[in-house]
């Protein structure tokens, strides 16, 4: 059985190393802006919807670099390392840099495409002028904390201008990537459960499905971009496959 197992931090190729210190320095200048300023960084950097009067074009890229908290950079960082540094040494840095910043911007397009179909199934129960007052007015109040009373209101205001932070879309790209090129290599949950690298990918993307489906409304998780940057990542090695076998023909 082929086992790829990455033996600590010694094994830190450049593409990653960088990308670990970017995500680290957007965090602490998220807390310390946060702090000092009282700037929300991750409402300025983190995607929102097209339509959203907080939306930038800059926040297709920026918003890989955000996280919510401890918590959620610490597993993203990991993974990015675990996962990435395999790959980065089995692929080179261009083409590593290439694929994760594709799938992390193809998980985000995914996921406003999500949003759109969600948006579009909420607009039908509010009139013209609700609309609207949540387009213009929205933001500011979920700045303080609050939301509308009333469900489709609520509901429209957090698609409209709620951002999206994290690196969880590039990285499940990567999972994707490991599975597929090392599809027999074991690895362990929670440090102790062996599993294959091809059967963690299935059963962690139909779980991201299951949750998305749900619309379980006290779920955050954007699990569609998750879905999203392997959907991607899939086509990507699918892509390079091709190619590479046609030049072996």
């Amino acid at each position: 059985m082929e086992q790829i197992r990455p033996t600590g931090f010694r094994i830190l190729p450049p593409v990653v190393k960088n990308i670990l210190i970017i995500n680290g320095l957007f965090y602490l200048a998220t807390l310390g802006i946060q702090a000092a300023y009282k700037i929300d960084l991750t409402n300025i950097l983190g995607m929102h919807y097209f339509g959203s009067h907080l939306f930038k074009p800059y926040q297709i890229i920026s918003y890989m670099f955000m996280h919510a908290n401890f918590g959620h950079i610490f597993f993203n960082m990991f993974a990015l390392w675990m996962f990435g540094s395999v790959l980065e040494n089995y692929w080179g840095p261009k083409r590593f840099f290439s694929y994760y910043m594709i799938t992390g911007i193809g998980a985000i397009m995914v996921q406003m495409v999500v949003t759109y179909i969600q948006i579009m199934n909420v607009m039908p129960f509010l009139s013209p002028e609700q609309i609207e007052m949540v387009k213009t007015e929205g933001y500011k109040i979920l700045a303080e904390n609050k939301n509308y009373i009333d469900v489709y209101e609520g509901k429209l205001n957090l698609l409209y201008n709620t951002g999206t932070l994290g690196a969880s879309g590039a990285v499940f790209g990567l999972l994707l990537a490991f599975g597929m090129t090392f599809p027999n290599s074991v690895i362990y949950l929670y440090f102790a459960i062996p599993i294959k690298a091809k059967w963690f990918v299935i059963l962690y993307a139909a779980l991201e499905l299951y949750s998305g489906l749900s619309n379980n409304p006290s779920d955050n998780v954007a699990h569609f971009a998750h879905l999203g940057g392997a959907l991607v990542g899939l086509i990507i090695i699918l892509f390079w496959n091709r190619k590479t076998k046609n030049k072996l023909l």
